[in-house]
């Protein structure tokens, strides 16, 4: 009845289309998970994600959730989760692909998730990582341990939302670090991020995690251009 009354005054809308939602429904309604473009990546072995790196550094495994376009409704949960505040996407998301990912036997020796990390001035102004409760939910599916101390960024770079793919490429200008080089030795890791273009942010991540022996790296977002 509590709950009755709280939609009555605010009521529940799907984080997609902003339509309202159902009784029992979650995060996205029914109609738009029908419709969102699902990759499935990670179960016909297609390698979109990896062809975005290939050359630049080696990855073991990737996959995206969705496709990603413009004026989409993929591009309307992605915008919610960064600039709305509505951090709970990630963890709807992150316990969507957990799930699958705990039936895809490539991801079943992952040791660690690492999520993208956000320069400190930026996660103070929004609050919070938006790649964070998405990595925490598919570590837990996987049984694997979550850090988001490891690696750092220290360089903040300028938004990239209005720039063109060839000029986010030039224009990478992040530097990450890794604070502790040991407990990652001999560790299969998967970093995971909202969404991946060009796979500058990824190849600079993977670099510097690579300065630990004997580790493999593998990567999942929540989507791919």
């Amino acid at each position: 009845m509590f709950q009755a009354i709280i939609d009555l005054f605010f009521p529940r809308v799907c984080s997609a289309c902003l339509k309202a939602l159902n009784d029992h429904v979650e995060m996205i309604c029914l109609d738009c998970r029908h419709d969102l473009p699902v990759t499935n990546f990670h179960v016909t072995k297609d390698e979109s994600v990896k062809k975005v790196l290939y050359g630049r550094t080696k990855i073991e495994h990737a996959t995206a959730l969705f496709r990603f376009e413009k004026k989409s409704n993929v591009q309307q949960l992605i915008h919610n989760l960064k600039y709305k505040n509505q951090e709970e996407i990630g963890a709807f998301l992150g316990k969507w692909l957990g799930a699958e990912l705990q039936e895809a036997k490539d991801y079943q020796d992952i040791d660690l998730v690492i999520p993208v990390p956000l320069h400190q001035n930026k996660l103070k102004t929004r609050g919070y990582n938006q790649v964070a409760k998405f990595g925490e939910q598919i570590a837990k599916s996987l049984q694997a341990e979550y850090r988001d101390d490891i690696l750092l960024k220290v360089s903040k770079s300028k938004s990239q939302v209005h720039k063109k793919r060839f000029a986010r490429w030039q224009n990478n200008s992040e530097q990450f670090t890794i604070t502790d080089v040991e407990s990652i030795k001999g560790k299969h890791i998967l970093i995971v991020d909202d969404l991946i273009t060009t796979g500058a942010t990824i190849e600079s991540c993977a670099s510097v995690l690579n300065l630990a022996d004997h580790i493999k790296i593998s990567i999942a977002t929540m989507a791919i251009a």
